[in-house]
Formats: C-alpha cells, structure tokens, sequence
C-alpha cells in the first residue's frame, strides 16, 4: 500500500457520471501523423479489452480516501475507448489529471467506506494499438534547432537517467566522432553502440551510468542510457512505458520543419525506428511532478492513502487486466 503524507493542491471536480473518451484522448506535441516519406506510417493490430481501476476490500473504516492511477490515452499509434465504467457510491469527486506530454491519471476522493465494505472505481476500456513502421526515407531528418519548452523536459536528467554524468557525457563524445551519413545514422549508431556495450540482464533498478560501467541491465536501463546518449547529443528522447516493458523513443524533424516521435526496441530484438509491439501505450515521458509526491518520479504509478478507524489494515487492489486474453 503507498502511503504519502503531502497535501492534494488541486480542485476538485463535482463528481461525473460519464468518463468520456474525449476525457482520455490526447494530442501529442509535434507528432501528428503526416503523409510524407519522412514520417512514420501505422499499420492496424488486433483491438485489445482491459479493465483499469481500484477496488477496495477494508476490514477497517476508511475515511478521507485519495487515490490516483495511470490511464492509457491516445497517441498517434493507440485509440482508446471507454466502453463501461463502474463507479460505486463511495466516490465522491474524482478527476481526470493531467501530468504533461499526454500522460493523464485518475485522481478520486472517498469520504467514508465502513469496515466489511467493498469500493470500485474501474473503466473498461477498448484499445487499438498500430504497428509503427519506418519512414521511406530518412536522410533529411534532422536534429532541431530550437527546442519548446514541452520537448525540453525530454533533454535533461531524469530519475535515473544521469545524463550529465561523466562516462555518458564521454560515451556521446565516442558517438558523436564516428562517421554518419546524416542524424537518422547518428542516432542508429548511439541505438548500436548500447546494444553493444550492454548486455541483457535483470536485476535491480539502477542509474544509465552504473549499467554502462557494468555493461549490464534490463529493458530499462538499456532505455534510460539511449535516452541518456542521445541528450547529449541534442535530441530529446523520452521512455515509452508498456505493460511488463518499457522502449525508448527519439525526436527529429523533417525537411518541412515538423518533428516526430521515432520509436526503438533497445531491448530485445532489433527495431529501429519501427515498433512492432502489441501492448497498449501506458505513458510516455520519464520525469512527472506528482503532487502526492515531493520529487519529480520517473513512472506514474499507483497512490493510496487514508486515514482508518480502528484496527486492521485496508486492502487497496489496483487492477490493469486484459479481458480477452
């Protein structure tokens, strides 16, 4: 059960009895599909059907309930769509938060749920997830120039993504003297050199640096290191987060000036600039201020905390599943 002890900063909307799709699509900066040789093109998966929320079982009285949970939106490879929602009496308020960059979360608040009592909050969703294929040709793709204010935050540090350590710092400065072709190469070639300089293995979460010290680590720290390099390099990258996986993605423009999301499998098999995968889009971004948390966090994940009168111990069980499964 997680806990925090900070206080929620936000209004909070009148309770809604209908949690639209509108309310959970989003628009991504600077990566709306384009019909030209440089952007990427979506090719039509299996549609999947999960179920997303909070159901508490207490044996203890529970007041002044506040819980928060990650929702998947839309993006230019995934739709979602909200087909039921089962919401009981307990929930007073809840809201749909969102954190920047397209990531949203449900925020709800619970007065009062007796001991013996079971509360819901949980949406049945529809999600049709593309596969992401390459763009015909690449060789204009630039790095930008001028970066927003929204892509910076995909430049700097983040929870685990030192970037500005030493041996990242001097891992770009390596990439950054080999020969390429354009920037789409340059790019490949820091996608290569992780992958050959870190060796697949799980373990426990640690920083980019340390993995490539080791030259060892999973799905996520293979990302964070790509992600890491290439902000060296000028180019934002964020994490892609997806159920039991995370990849990395990396932010070019093309020859008209318009920037897009390019996606790669750091883990596993090779996939650059494609994206074959099939799980639902969770969040994108590595660096959320949260405000039930006091440091910015790298994934938004689930929240509960209230106050109990008497003993026992609440039993807050947050569900992500797939129905069809």
């Amino acid at each position: 059960m997680r806990t925090d002890e900070s206080i929620l900063r936000r209004q909070w909307m009148k309770k809604s009895l209908v949690l639209s799709a509108a309310a959970i699509g989003s628009v991504e900066l600077g990566a709306t599909p384009r019909a030209c040789a440089q952007s990427l093109s979506y090719q039509d998966q299996p549609m999947t059907h999960w179920r997303i929320g909070l159901v508490l079982t207490t044996p203890v009285t529970c007041t002044n309930v506040l819980a928060t949970f990650p929702i998947p939106t839309d993006w230019p490879e995934q739709t979602v769509t909200v087909r039921k929602q089962n919401i009981t009496p307990h929930v007073s308020r809840w809201e749909i938060r969102e954190l920047g960059g397209g990531t949203k979360q449900v925020v709800l608040q619970m007065p009062r749920v007796t001991a013996g009592s079971t509360a819901e909050f949980t949406i049945e969703v529809d999600i049709q997830r593309s596969r992401i294929l390459p763009p015909d040709d690449t060789s204009t793709l630039v790095i930008p120039k001028r970066l927003s204010r929204d892509l910076r935050l995909y430049t700097g540090n983040s929870p685990f993504i030192d970037a500005s350590h030493r041996s990242i710092r001097e891992a770009a400065q390596q990439v950054e003297q080999m020969d390429a072709d354009s920037d789409w190469q340059r790019v490949e070639l820091a996608y290569d050199y992780v992958r050959d300089k870190v060796q697949y293995v799980e373990g426990d979460l640690k920083n980019a640096s340390v993995a490539l010290k080791e030259g060892k680590g999973d799905c996520e720290e293979m990302t964070s290191l790509f992600v890491a390099i290439c902000r060296n390099l000028k180019i934002p990258a964020r994490v892609v987060w997806i159920p039991d996986h995370c990849y990395p993605e990396f932010y070019l423009e093309d020859a008209d000036g318009i920037g897009h999301w390019y996606p790669c499998q750091a883990a596993g098999t090779r996939q650059f600039g494609r994206m074959d995968e099939t799980r639902p889009v969770l969040q994108k971004g590595d660096r959320f201020k949260v405000p039930e948390k006091k440091t910015p966090v790298r994934y938004v994940s689930e929240f509960f905390r209230c106050d109990r009168k008497g003993r026992g111990t609440p039993n807050p069980t947050f569900i992500r599943e797939r129905l069809d499964a």
